[in-house]
């Protein structure tokens, strides 16, 4: 009988909501092509959970204040486009799949970050000896 391993899942951070600015009408349709082939592929074979695009504009809430301003970010490139969650067996295999991502050489970038079950907070307030160790 073999042994069970416990998939993990990842989001892919899409940023760079202006990758595309210098690209012909064409270019961009190839890219966005690529894409939803990248992203239909990743969903047909299971890894992927979804993804979403989201608007370029925001807000950031602050303090305990709590004071709002527009956001995410004044530079655009900093700012988070969209985001697949994946669910794979590595990390490696998460890094690899951002690797393929079609905006990559157009000034996108992917950041690879690992889902909690629980954040670090709930987990030392549940067991304290956490926080001393």
């Amino acid at each position: 009988m073999s042994e069970s391993h416990q998939k993990s899942e990842f989001l892919l951070l899409f940023r760079n909501n202006e990758w595309f600015r210098d690209l012909s009408p064409d270019e961009i349709q190839k890219v966005m092509t690529d894409w939803m082939a990248w992203f239909d592929g990743l969903v047909a074979d299971g890894r992927c959970l979804g993804g979403q695009s989201l608007e370029q504009d925001g807000y950031v809430i602050r303090g305990a204040e709590r004071s709002v301003t527009d956001g995410p970010y004044a530079e655009s490139k900093e700012s988070v486009a969209g985001y697949f969650k994946l669910l794979v067996d590595t990390e490696s295999e998460a890094i690899e799949i951002g690797k393929l991502c079609p905006g990559l050489p157009y000034g996108a970038t992917v950041e690879v970050r690992k889902l909690m079950e629980r954040c670090g907070a709930s987990q030392m307030a549940e067991k304290p000896e956490i926080a001393k160790a």
